[in-house]
């Protein structure tokens, strides 16, 4: 079994340490990995007493639904290339009184994941605030690793974007410059090597049943939506939660 820290902190430097990039450019047939998302230790707690502010001080319930995530994903084979969490890992938001423990106790669940199956996470709202700051995307980061980075896994080009920064960056509209400046330079890589596949992991979605369609807590604003579709009109698949009611977790297939 991994040390927490080399099982939790491998997006380090904008990209995955679990994957050689010089190996992995190439395709070499098909292969599978584990979405999952939300698991927000604490939420179910808070909607039963009517109180998502502050009514999270229990999450025994998600402990064992994450515990049987794992257990699961443990028995598969073949193995996953990776298990990806795609944001709300825990529901307290920053500075709340059971955030550090519902982090720790969702890192104990998660570094009984088998070693040879790496564990890729995307911040969510719950992650680093409605509206981030520095210090919450730093804090996050100490915690979790990089809020965006880029990795290839079988020759198929994976980016992982802090979709936060596109639905209200407005106290470090500096970090939103960044990350759009990052992403063209993926985009022009992935180009470069001619890919053929482009995955992208966001916590909010561009949109939820169409493109035009107007914008919501669960969606990101449309002059802001239609700059990164423009950006993304190579990507063949798109992965994000925020609003998604189905099971959070799932196999996907490339």
């Amino acid at each position: 079994m991994a040390a927490e820290g080399d099982a939790i902190l491998r997006a380090r430097g904008r990209t995955l340490t679990a994957f050689r990039e010089d190996d992995e450019y190439q395709w070499k047939g098909p292969f599978y990995f584990i979405q999952g998302a939300d698991p927000q230790f604490g939420l179910m707690k808070a909607w039963a007493v009517g109180d998502t502010n502050s009514g999270d001080d229990e999450w025994g319930e998600e402990i064992k639904l994450a515990e049987q995530a794992v257990q699961a994903i443990n028995k598969l084979n073949p193995k996953p290339k990776f298990f990806v969490l795609c944001g709300d890992l825990i529901h307290g938001m920053p500075g709340t009184q059971w955030r550090k423990d519902q982090e720790q106790d969702l890192k104990n669940v998660l570094k009984n994941t088998d070693q040879d199956i790496p564990l890729v996470f995307v911040s969510g709202n719950h992650d680093i605030g409605n509206t981030p700051t520095r210090e919450t995307i730093d804090n996050y980061c100490k915690n979790w690793g990089d809020d965006y980075f880029s990795f290839w896994v079988g020759g198929v080009f994976f980016l992982v974007l802090n979709s936060q920064l596109y639905f209200d960056s407005s106290k470090c509209p500096e970090l939103k410059q960044a990350q759009d400046v990052w992403l063209n330079e993926q985009l022009a890589v992935a180009e470069k090597h001619k890919c053929k596949h482009i995955i992208v992991f966001q916590h909010i979605p561009l949109f939820l049943r169409k493109p035009d369609e107007d914008h919501d807590y669960f969606n990101l604003e449309k002059s802001v939506r239609q700059e990164i579709m423009e950006k993304f009109h190579k990507a063949v698949q798109l992965c994000q939660n925020h609003a998604d009611p189905s099971p959070w977790c799932h196999r996907t297939v490339v």
